[in-house]
């Protein structure tokens, strides 16, 4: 019997073993794929959405499909506790040989393995977009936050700028994909991500999400011209 390989790339349906198949091809060069295609402002957007969950020593954070856990050692200074999680065992390999001292857990946005109201603030980057159900995952966040806790979305949107947002479109689903094919391990898990950007919600469309699954003032900030945005709520 001749074995199947692993899908290269998920569909839009984004079902769990897809996704998580998809990303441990891409592991070995995901961090400087990500640096490349975004010309380096991925590093910025770290920088914010550490900035926008107003962490303070002794605070408990959890970084949820945190990858190789790049974003999660940007959260855990200053004497913040934080442990990233990610349904991708190939990315937290990756990250445990280069962050050995980043605590990383295997686990689904969908069914995080922690205790009801464990952390004072929680954040999602680049991955809520490639959960099946953007409605239950955001509730169970919610779960595993205090009440009066913090959560920041930092996800890609839509440029607000009309001219800027066709230029990006163009580069998203024309030039990304070969760029991709340049630096990164699995180049076909780059059309995926050009094609799930293009069917992500809007910016209020995403806040008006969030606020019906467990969190309250819920508001956002466009960054790189609203090719990302930062959306922040709290624990209702």
């Amino acid at each position: 019997m001749t074995d199947i390989p692993p899908p290269t790339r998920a569909s839009l349906d984004k079902q769990p073993a897809e996704v998580a198949a998809m990303f441990d091809g891409v592991a070995g060069r995901y961090d400087l794929t990500n640096t490349v295609i975004s010309f380096g402002q991925d590093r910025y957007w770290r920088r914010a959405t550490r900035s926008a969950l107003r962490l303070r020593s002794g605070d408990r954070v959890l970084d949820v499909g945190a990858g190789t856990g790049v974003s999660t050692a940007e959260l855990g200074r200053d004497g913040v506790w934080a442990v990233g999680t990610d349904i991708s065992l190939g990315m937290l390999r990756a990250g445990r040989r280069s962050r050995p001292d980043v605590p990383l857990l295997a686990g689904d946005a969908l069914a995080l393995p922690f205790p009801d109201a464990t952390f004072d603030a929680v954040t999602i980057s680049f991955a809520l977009r490639n959960v099946a159900d953007t409605d239950a995952a955001l509730a169970e966040l919610a779960r595993v936050t205090r009440p009066g806790g913090r959560l920041v979305v930092c996800e890609f949107s839509t440029p607000t700028n009309p001219a800027f947002r066709t230029v990006y479109l163009s580069y998203l689903m024309r030039s990304l994909p070969t760029v991709a094919r340049s630096v990164a391990s699995n180049p076909d898990a780059y059309v995926y991500l050009a094609e799930s950007i293009r069917h992500w919600p809007d910016q209020p469309a995403l806040a008006g999400r969030i606020a019906t699954n467990g969190w309250s003032s819920a508001q956002w900030r466009n960054l790189t011209g609203g090719i990302v945005a930062l959306h922040r709520a709290v624990r209702s």
